[in-house]
């Protein structure tokens, strides 16, 4: 499951100075949507490229035909200044529901309900059934109705639980262990914005199973075109990329962030190896590095197998003396790869890091295998040699 941010900004947060301030801090921080009224639209979109939804109201329909007048959403969602919210009373029986009929007929994708008692909840189960997500925010009981709500609509709807701060949004997505789909902040804080996206960064990030493999060959290889990935942000100490020869058997070969008497730190780059190797991708596909380039995403994992994405500004390739690394897997495996012949190059022995310059055999240098073989970058279930 991907978790989503979603910013409230509607009028309810004050003027539209205010609420110009709030979206902007939302931008930047990177949140997935921003949740506006319908006559907001056209003014947020001046502001930047974002997703944004917005409330369909009484005092401008924007759904199909009139769309274009007050700008056109992504998506549109009913509950405000409705039944979802209390403004008006929930039926007696929910077939003559305004909104669900809206859901129903008038284009609407989403619905918006607080949750005030019991027959609101019931009220937003109904809705899930219309929606393509139901965005729910408690009143005086928080925990308890997402629970309820999770456990009978989750696999049905992307359920979006309104909160105010980012240790609430992390409460949410790990509720009832699967969570909701994502959260509707409601704050001006721009630390909390920034906060509740590093818990949603968090929640999505891939944890990987690294293991050590014992080095059993490590010897020149002549030149060959190697790639440098420099990436359009930094890397941490403990990080780099996944890199090898094999597509089952990938080197952890660390980003160029250690000082060194001699070479400035490059801590942007990751000096991967040779054109033909691959490179795991955050969707845990593999790409050959002589295809990377600009604005392409790329995997980059730590020392403990926590996973991020970072955006490729640029891949250097250059002819250079090379090494070729084998190393043994605790499985019997042999796997390899050719890098760089430089002092600067480093992998991650269980000393902790070290130059390629420096490795010998018997080494234990920090792996990720993965069975099958690839066709295009995808696994497959095929019987693939590799050597």
């Amino acid at each position: 499951m991907t978790r989503s941010v979603w910013l409230k900004a509607d009028d309810e947060v004050g003027d539209w100075e205010q609420r110009k301030r709030r979206i902007t801090a939302g931008l930047e921080a990177g949140v997935d949507w921003i949740l506006v009224d319908e006559w907001d639209v056209d003014r947020v979109r001046e502001l930047g490229e974002m997703n944004v939804a917005a409330f369909v109201t009484d005092d401008v329909d924007v759904i199909g035909d009139d769309a274009e007048a007050a700008g056109e959403a992504d998506r549109y969602v009913v509950g405000k200044d409705g039944e979802g919210d209390g403004t008006i009373d929930l039926p007696t029986d929910f077939s003559g529901s305004a909104d669900l009929s809206t859901l129903r007929r008038d284009g609407a994708s989403g619905a918006y309900v607080r949750i005030y008692d019991p027959d609101y909840e019931t009220f937003a189960e109904k809705a899930a059934e219309e929606s393509e997500f139901t965005i729910v925010v408690g009143e005086d009981w928080q925990i308890i109705p997402l629970e309820n709500l999770i456990a009978r609509i989750g696999d049905s709807t992307d359920l979006i639980a309104g909160v105010t701060t980012a240790e609430e949004a992390k409460t949410a997505f790990e509720t009832l262990e699967m969570g909701a789909s994502g959260v509707l902040l409601d704050t001006d804080d721009p630390d909390e914005i920034r906060e509740t996206v590093a818990v949603r960064d968090d929640f999505d990030r891939e944890q990987l199973d690294l293991e050590y493999a014992t080095v059993s060959a490590i010897e020149p290889a002549g030149s060959a075109d190697r790639v440098c990935v420099d990436t359009g942000s930094l890397f941490d100490h403990d990080e780099g990329m996944l890199i090898g020869s094999m597509s089952r058997g990938l080197f952890f070969v660390h980003a160029e962030t250690a000082e060194s008497p001699y070479v400035a730190s490059r801590p942007f780059r990751v000096n991967a190896g040779a054109v033909h190797a691959y490179a795991r991708l955050p969707d845990g596909s593999t790409t050959y590095l002589s295809e990377l380039g600009s604005g392409d995403e790329v995997q980059v994992v730590d020392t403990d197998g926590q996973t991020r994405e970072a955006v490729v500004g640029r891949a250097k390739i250059e002819r250079r003396p090379m090494f070729r690394l084998e190393a043994e897997t605790e499985s019997g495996d042999r796997i390899e790869t050719l890098i760089q012949n430089a002092e600067t190059i480093k992998v991650h022995a269980k000393t902790g890091r070290k130059a390629v310059t420096d490795l010998e055999a018997g080494d234990e240098v920090l792996v990720y295998t993965q069975p099958g073989g690839r066709h295009f970058g995808e696994s497959i279930d095929e019987r693939i040699i590799e050597k």
